[in-house]
């Protein structure tokens, strides 16, 4: 047996494993229907104005500002109307002075009008129309440019695209834009006691988990997973699968990172990258450990509470990194402990809870315990220098979100 004898702070471990991310910075087009959470590779330059002509920004009538001067309640203004535009109608009509045109909210504003008087402040007399109050220039109008400006810098390259932000591009009329690719993680799930979900469970066999949370991990934070068979405990089918994983962004593992003698995994990995550190003073996921070499390689534990927990810590913020996304803004609340809580001396617990009128209740079970994360709403993190939180000790509840 091989102890851990060097386990390092989670912060240590985290700040090494991100030093150590490198961006993609292969790009891709894609239509704007599928740009939606990715990241800009150009500069977006305004091929035109938006608005692209000045518009009314109410129901009302077009004039000249001039027109309307001195005009009162007791003593209107008339005005002979000469048509009227509709939103979407182009019409060439052309306000002379003591002239107006009927318009709708964000019709055309025709020649000759500089401003628009709303519908309540005027009175349509077959064609006369009083106007009740005064308008100065630009009133009531959204002009030219006004929203955009045509060759005017828009989003630079890294922007990470939002539904609004689509939204100014749709305005643009820009229907495909250039983009980072998406990371291609190789997930390489380890050990002979593994079997697919949906076929036959020998004796001694357990179903596959870690490869559906990892991969679900990825795609949550701007990944594609390339799911690899299965790595059998031997020294001979763990390099070829890894070297075959060479040609993806980063190599995930799971199982196979603890202390056994049939732990081949880290001996086979030396050889070909650096081990910048193996076991991580947190639980559950003590012997999490990351490698660079042609390619970063992550290694997780094979328990699937450990093994999805510290997709969370590890390789979500360093995917999310690697594929120039924000950092995940976690939603946080406060809540109350149900119960005393017994945590371990020297190392950051990740500690799962449920949350039920504004009170945190365990559900931690144990890190072979998958439920220990569905059947949660989030965890609390306990530091490495606390073993005991008490009842009724108020909490950071981290939730997981969508």
């Amino acid at each position: 047996m091989r102890p851990f004898t060097n386990l390092i702070p989670y912060e240590e471990a985290l700040k090494i494993l991100l030093d150590n991310v490198k961006p993609v910075e292969r790009w891709e087009k894609v239509s704007l229907e599928d740009a939606l959470h990715r990241v800009l590779a150009e500069d977006i330059i305004s091929p035109i104005n938006v608005p692209p002509f000045s518009r009314a920004a109410e129901d009302g009538y077009a004039v000249r500002a001039e027109d309307t001067y001195g005009a009162g309640q007791y003593s209107p203004r008339e005005l002979q109307s000469i048509g009227e535009i509709n939103t979407g109608e182009y019409k060439p009509l052309k306000i002379k002075k003591g002239e107006c045109v009927r318009i709708a909210t964000g019709a055309m504003l025709p020649e000759g009008a500089d401003a628009v008087v709303r519908a309540e402040d005027t009175e349509d007399n077959e064609g006369m129309v009083k106007i009740y109050r005064p308008v100065h220039p630009g009133f009531d109008v959204a002009p030219v440019g006004e929203d955009i400006k045509k060759g005017e810098k828009i989003f630079t390259k890294g922007t990470y695209l939002t539904p609004s932000k689509i939204g100014a591009l749709a305005a643009m009329g820009i229907i495909e834009i250039k983009v980072y690719e998406k990371p291609k993680v190789a997930v390489l799930p380890s050990g002979d006691e593994l079997v697919k979900p949906g076929d036959s469970l020998p004796p001694g066999k357990i179903y596959d988990v870690n490869t559906y949370t990892i991969a679900s991990v990825i795609r949550e934070n701007g990944g594609v997973p390339v799911i690899f068979p299965y790595v059998m405990d031997s020294p001979a089918d763990i390099e070829e699968k890894l070297l075959k994983a060479m040609k993806y962004d980063l190599i995930v593992f799971s199982g196979g990172s603890s202390v056994g003698d049939r732990d081949l995994l880290i001996d086979v990995v030396s050889k070909h990258a650096k081990i910048l550190f193996h076991g991580v003073q947190i639980k559950p996921g003590k012997p999490t450990w990351c490698a660079v070499g042609k390619r970063m390689i992550l290694g997780m534990p094979g328990f699937p509470t450990s093994c999805l927990s510290d997709s969370y810590q590890f390789l979500a913020p360093a995917l999310r990194k690697m594929a120039k996304l924000p950092p995940k803004d976690r939603k946080t609340i406060k809540a109350r402990m149900s119960r005393r809580i017994v945590s371990t001396l020297g190392r950051t617990q990740f500690f799962t809870v449920r949350i039920k009128d504004n009170v945190a209740y365990p559900a931690y079970k144990t890190s072979g315990a998958i439920t220990s994360m569905a059947n949660s709403d989030g965890y609390i993190i306990i530091p490495h220098n606390v073993d005991i939180v008490e009842r009724n000790e108020e909490v950071t509840v981290y939730l997981w979100g969508d």
